[in-house]
């Protein structure tokens, strides 16, 4: 696949800042949405054609409810159509909260003499593990502050660490990262440990924005940060997660900035972001923020459908920051991925806390459902859980994924895999109820497939139930 990114104010060069501040506002300010306008963007995006930033402002700007409806139906569509019913599942582990950085909206921040410091020994993270595999989980992401203990190699070794853990039939197929920008040989590093994903949001990609929020640190460059996964891809780490923290700053400009860091990256290294997060201003321990730019939940909705139609070979995370009926309205328009069964302080995996403590979190969490309770909802609105991990393990990543991914074909491998990931799921982990459903589940999306792939499933689902695992295309 090669992409034809756009050129805009600021050339798109490896490695150099590309965000122009008033060339976004100019886009947003002159953007006149007349219903046939957004009409022909919604068209280029359902033909899975990732939009412009002209385009991206008339989706934005369109207020009539018509418009906002065709918006929001056109993204279920595309979703359907790329995704199938598919909802990626993982899990977030902490690691250590230790940070060298001052954001105001952060209960890690440097400044915060209530916030109770650890980071996880070898032994505690193993243990950590091995409760998020009692639970069914093959996914993790691994959360760190930024700090010099937080190395390159500290995090490299915490992979390997996961990839090793065991439990019964329990395993992690896929460890991503959330961390510090690194340098070239940083990135080349924890690639060497086999990761999936590595994330770094840019929080807010405007400049002036950005600087009111981040006093002090390595987080105080801008440029630095933004330029973080070129780096990454310097390295050879071609699987990148971009995301903006939204309640920063306009909604409107962050959708925009997001849709430019993709076309950065395609013109620059013919790869787009694998998955893009949305994460919403939380409460958190010593929170020193105003609510001007606070995101109501039906823009928050909007936002989501827009981002899936602006970028449609991208997945979008949606976290346990926000309220179950929330998730669940939200995957029906562009949310790809959730997490479940999620405990953001450190060490609660193992002590099944249920209890948020602000003063060991980084944030306040609003969805407590365990895992199995997410899947067995999932599986009542007849969605497709997924923990598979098989387009990572076959090299299916970067540019090679978008081969896939871009035009939608991606489809053919994911709804099998999901299949066969929550066969093992109904089997070793699942009470009878979900089972029951989930077995429902997976016998009406194999109606959908192809006859020769249906048959491939059946016979996987049989060695399986024989007691095989780990079985992918």
């Amino acid at each position: 696949m090669r992409f034809a990114p756009e050129k805009y104010a600021i050339p798109d060069l490896p490695m150099q800042p590309f965000i122009d501040t008033g060339e976004i506002w100019e886009y947003l300010n002159r953007s006149i949405p007349t219903p046939g306008k957004v009409k022909r963007v919604v068209e280029k995006s359902l033909a899975k054609k990732r939009l412009n930033l002209e385009e991206v402002a008339t989706l934005i700007n369109a207020s009539d409810p018509g418009s906002v409806e065709l918006i929001k139906e056109s993204a279920r569509q595309l979703k359907k159509e790329i995704y199938g019913n598919r909802i990626v599942l993982f899990a977030p582990l902490y690691v250590g909260n230790k940070c060298s950085n001052n954001c105001t909206y952060c209960g890690f921040k440097a400044s915060n003499r209530k916030m109770l410091r650890k980071t996880l020994s070898n032994e505690e993270l193993a243990r950590e593990i091995e409760a998020l595999e009692d639970s069914g989980q093959k996914r993790l992401i691994l959360v760190f502050g930024e700090h010099a203990q937080y190395s390159p190699e500290f995090i490299a070794q915490t992979a390997r660490i996961a990839y090793t853990v065991k439990k019964g039939r329990g395993e992690i197929r896929r460890v991503n990262i959330n961390a510090a920008p690194l340098d070239i040989n940083g990135f080349r590093t924890v690639k060497e440990a086999g990761i999936g994903t590595y994330q770094v949001f840019q929080e807010t990609y405007h400049r002036d924005a950005y600087k009111t929020y981040h006093l002090r640190g390595r987080k105080v460059d801008f440029d630095y940060r933004l330029t973080s996964l070129d780096r990454a891809q310097e390295a050879g780490l071609d699987d990148v997660g971009i995301g903006a923290l939204f309640g920063l700053y306009d909604w409107r400009f962050e959708v925009m900035g997001l849709v430019r860091h993709a076309n950065h990256l395609e013109a620059c290294y013919n790869v787009g972001p694998h998955t893009v997060s949305i994460p919403r201003i939380k409460d958190a321990s010593m929170l020193d923020l105003g609510s001007d730019y606070f995101v109501p939940d039906e823009d928050f909705t909007r936002l989501v459908a827009i981002l899936r139609l602006a970028i449609p070979y991208t997945g979008i995370i949606l976290t346990a920051r926000e309220p179950v009926t929330l998730r669940n309205r939200l995957i029906q328009f562009g949310v790809s991925q959730i997490d479940g069964g999620t405990r953001i302080e450190l060490g609660s995996y193992t002590t099944g806390e249920q209890e948020h403590d602000l003063k060991r979190g980084q944030f306040r969490i609003n969805d407590d459902r365990s895992l199995n309770q997410i899947i067995d909802e999932l599986l009542q609105q007849e969605m497709l859980p997924s923990f598979c991990t098989a387009c990572y393990r076959l090299g299916r990543t970067g540019e090679h994924f978008m081969e896939f991914s871009v035009p939608g074909f991606i489809n053919r491998f994911c709804t099998p895999n999901a299949i066969l990931t929550l066969a093992e799921y109904l089997i070793d982990y699942a009470p009878e109820d979900t089972a029951r459903r989930g077995w429902k589940v997976i016998e009406e999306n194999m109606y959908e497939l192809d006859e020769k792939t249906e048959r491939q499933v059946q016979e996987r689902i049989e060695r399986i139930k024989e007691g095989e695992r780990d079985l992918y295309f």
